[in-house]
């Protein structure tokens, strides 16, 4: 089993369980085996009954007698749980993933923008000054520029002071960090600090159309970046993604 820093066992086997789903090596409605999980994991039937459990809360699979364990139709799955956005987005995620989430940051982002200019607080402009130094400290180091670009956003959507808005951070955080390892880790992006700088000076200056606007020039900048990552992988192609550092 491919083990994880930090979990244990049953997290372990969450992480390779669900990562096999949601890669397809079991499709929808197929009938999977308890027992052979325990051997092909190495891990005790405690470990995996309370993995499995953990994925039917997810809405990946339910138990039934006489039917056993199944693989439940994609549509039943809950999309916006964190870790299935994380295993989405690893390995080699699908340009119709990329481009859901992308959509996804072109509707919440823009409106998080606007309420940030109009509702930030002295915390939360040195939130993303913070963040924002980080980013220009990082250099060429990706991780720790993927970590910063990151807490800006965070920052950003916190800046909105709206509970289900700060909730959204599970999708642009997904987003992001895929878009980003793709991308930092091609070696093929322009400068986001200028653009970021805008957005923070817009908020900052509590200028709603600015800070959108600055935003959106935020979004393009994103795409025309992935796109070249995506041309070069050619059409329909899944994109490896570089390892992340321990």
């Amino acid at each position: 089993m491919v083990t994880q820093p930090g979990r244990g066992l049953h997290g372990q086997a969450v992480e390779e369980l669900g990562r096999r789903i949601i890669r397809g090596d079991y499709p929808p409605g197929s009938v999977v085996d308890p027992v052979k999980f325990e051997t092909e994991l190495g891990v005790s039937k405690t470990v995996v009954r309370e993995a499995l459990r953990v994925l039917a809360a997810k809405g990946l699979l339910e138990s039934k007698q006489k039917r056993g364990t199944t693989i439940r139709p994609r549509a039943d799955w809950n999309l916006l749980d964190s870790d299935l956005l994380r295993w989405q987005g690893s390995s080699a995620p699908t340009d119709g993933f990329l481009d859901d989430l992308a959509e996804v940051r072109a509707i919440v982002e823009p409106a998080g923008a606007r309420l940030a200019a109009a509702r930030r607080t002295p915390a939360d402009l040195d939130a993303l000054r913070q963040a924002l130094d980080a980013m220009a400290a990082a250099g060429t180091d990706a991780d720790a520029m993927v970590e910063a670009d990151l807490a800006f956003h965070r920052a950003l959507l916190d800046a909105a002071h709206n509970e289900l808005l700060s909730r959204m951070e599970v999708v642009i955080e997904a987003g992001l960090r895929v878009r980003d390892r793709i991308v930092h880790g091609a070696r093929h992006f322009s400068d986001s600090i200028p653009v970021h700088q805008d957005l923070l000076d817009a908020v900052e200056a509590g200028d709603p159309d600015a800070a959108v606007a600055a935003v959106e020039s935020l979004l393009a900048q994103a795409s025309h970046d992935l796109a070249a990552v995506q041309a070069q992988d050619g059409p329909g192609a899944a994109h490896p993604l570089p390892e992340e550092a321990p």
